[in-house]
């Protein structure tokens, strides 16, 4: 009897069994589905894997890997959810962008079940609702950016699609880990002025650089010759410092020599016929300016008595002679100054 009993319920399980629609079921649970396991009582769930269990048509609970036992007839298993990352390619579509370009796009979404009984009851077929809720999130976002931002912001694209299904997918037990776009199609007409718009921009990269060249070659040449100009102005610097410097030597040792020269003629001077001596030098000097006066110039200045050479000697030391004996006098009036002022500070009231 309990026999016959268990093989009446065994029948009409794998009935009810094949009658189940399938409409919520995803591709993963498909596999499952046309083999959903039997209520043996005792059974042995794998990991990574949820089986949920209906008594008498309502929710039970969820059986965890491993051991666990059921009650014939009355518990079913009614879904099987994996808790692997699931991968599902989001199918191709057309979208806008903001600067009405017809893109073709695709991408692949990969999301994970957290809370198997909300991804069995709380929508129909999940696969399906998050790849729609995907491709309506991707459309939006897209129609936000321009052509060229969506090739720039791919990342941030992708980023914000995730946030948008997590938001709505939180309710349906399933959470979307990351979405990438694989592939981005423009029409032909746009990808030729994309790369024409490219071949302008390397032709404006090169002339630019080339100007650039241009203007570096041309400010080293300018620097080159201000370097140049500063040099050589330093060396003439140089060359007229050096140059002043052996005049002023030159003009020192002529006064040197001159003075020394004058200390010994005033030397000689006192000595015994130093003024015969005198007489000879300014006669000689007198003749010898004389005799070059035509060689000057064409107009000459002839003295009455040029033919009386003794007279202009005579005359010449004349004058040598008076102020030979007021330099005496000179110099004993400052010697005598100094010394009143000398005793005027020594008896000044203290």
């Amino acid at each position: 009897m309990l026999r016959t009993l268990c093989r009446t319920g065994g029948a009409l399980l794998q009935q009810t069994q094949r009658t189940v629609p399938r409409l919520w079921v995803t591709p993963a649970q498909q596999r499952w589905a046309s083999t959903l396991p039997m209520n043996t009582v005792v059974l042995f769930v794998p990991q990574q894997e949820a089986w949920v269990v209906e008594r008498m048509g309502r929710f039970h609970r969820i059986l965890e890997p491993g051991l666990n036992f059921l009650i014939p007839i009355l518990d079913r298993i009614r879904f099987v959810q994996s808790l692997k990352e699931i991968v599902i390619d989001v199918p191709e579509q057309s979208a806008v962008s903001l600067d009405n370009v017809t893109l073709q796009i695709d991408g692949v979404l990969y999301l994970r079940i957290l809370d198997p009984f909300k991804a069995s009851y709380g929508v129909e077929d999940p696969e399906y609702a998050v790849t729609q809720l995907a491709q309506t999130t991707m459309r939006s976002e897209l129609g936000k950016l321009t052509l060229d931002k969506v090739f720039r912001e791919r990342e941030s694209l992708n980023s914000n699609i995730v946030h948008s299904i997590n938001q709505a997918s939180d309710e349906w037990g399933i959470r979307c880990l990351r979405y990438e776009i694989k592939d981005i199609h423009v029409p032909p007409r746009v990808k030729e002025s994309m790369q024409m718009q490219v071949e302008a921009e390397r032709k404006k990269r090169a002339t630019v650089l080339e100007s650039e060249g241009t203007r570096e070659a041309a400010i080293n040449v300018a620097e080159g010759s201000k370097q140049a100009q500063i040099l050589a102005s330093e060396g003439q610097k140089a060359e007229q410092i050096n140059k002043a410097a052996g005049e002023a030597q030159a003009v020192l040792a002529k006064a040197e020599a001159k003075a020394k020269a004058i200390r010994m003629l005033s030397e000689a001077l006192t000595e015994q016929n130093g003024s015969a001596a005198a007489s000879l030098s300014v006669a000689e000097q007198y003749v010898s300016a004389f005799s070059n006066l035509a060689k000057e110039s064409n107009t000459i200045l002839l003295p009455s008595n040029t033919g009386d050479i003794s007279g202009m000697v005579t005359q010449a030391m004349t004058i040598y002679n008076t102020l030979a004996k007021t330099s005496p006098k000179v110099e004993a009036e400052v010697a005598k100054d100094k010394s009143e002022e000398l005793v005027n500070q020594s008896t000044a009231p203290q």
